[in-house]
């Protein structure tokens, strides 16, 4: 764990603490698509915290626990892949008295 120190500074919002003085160290960029961006930070914007701050929590949350903040996986969509016919017959059967 870092160690903490606590400053009187108004400049570090989060209870008074800063890590070794300084908050922002490092630069991290990334090209995303502009509608990603821009519907992330609608969200962002409702939850009152702007990009910067969410990728602070994302990396934060990786570090905490070692590894990503969600689960990561590919859905089942086996069903998708069968034929029309299949799948309608399927859809049927649920309907059958």
């Amino acid at each position: 764990m870092l160690p903490q120190k606590e400053f009187e500074d108004s400049t570090c919002k989060v209870a008074h603490l800063c890590y070794n003085g300084t908050m922002k160290e490092a630069i991290v960029r990334a090209r995303v698509d502009s509608k990603l961006k821009a519907d992330a930070e609608a969200v962002f914007g409702t939850l009152g915290i702007n990009t910067t701050e969410a990728i602070r929590m994302f990396l934060s949350q990786v570090r905490l626990r070692r590894g990503l903040p969600f689960i990561v996986g590919i859905p089942d969509n086996s069903d998708l892949l069968l034929p029309t016919q299949m799948r309608q017959d399927a859809i049927n059967s649920l309907y059958e008295d």
